[in-house]
C-alpha cells in the first residue's frame, strides 16, 4: 500500500493490527481505488501510538485521533487521513482481520503468528 502498511499479529485466537501511515496518506486515495470504494466501512477499535489522523463520516461527524487516545470508529462509511508531518501509528484491537486479510479484505497486510503458550518449567 502506498504511503503506509497494515501489519497483523495473531496471538492465540486474537488478531491485532498495527497501522503505520506516512504524512499524506488518505484511505480514499491509497486504499479505496483498488477496491472500487470511496470510503471504508470496517469497524475499528484501537489505540493511537503516535501521530494524528482524522476520521470523517458521510453525516459530517469528524473524529481527530491523537497519540494516547483509545478510539472506536463505527462500521459506517468513513474516510481517514494523516494530519501533520508525523507518521500515524495505531494498534487495532477490532477489525484487523476484515481490514487486512481474507475474503472482503480492504488492503494487503503482513501477517505474523505469535506462540502465546506459556513455557513449562
Amino acid at each position: 500500500m502506498e504511503k503506509g502498511r497494515f501489519e497483523l499479529i495473531r496471538i492465540g485466537g486474537l488478531t491485532l493490527g498495527r497501522a503505520t501511515y506516512e504524512p499524506g496518506w488518505r484511505w480514499s486515495l491509497h486504499v479505496g481505488p483498488s477496491l472500487g470504494a470511496a470510503r471504508c466501512s470496517v469497524e475499528h477499535v484501537g489505540l493511537v501510538l503516535s501521530g494524528t489522523a482524522t476520521a470523517a463520516f458521510e453525516d459530517g461527524r469528524i473524529y481527530e485521533l491523537r497519540a494516547g487516545q483509545v478510539f472506536h470508529i463505527p462500521p459506517v462509511p468513513h474516510d481517514s487521513w494523516v494530519v501533520g508531518d508525523e507518521p500515524y501509528v495505531s494498534l487495532h484491537l477490532l477489525g484487523s482481520d476484515r481490514y487486512a486479510r481474507g475474503p472482503g479484505a480492504l488492503c494487503g497486510g503482513r501477517y505474523w503468528h505469535v506462540d502465546s503458550r506459556i513455557p513449562s518449567s
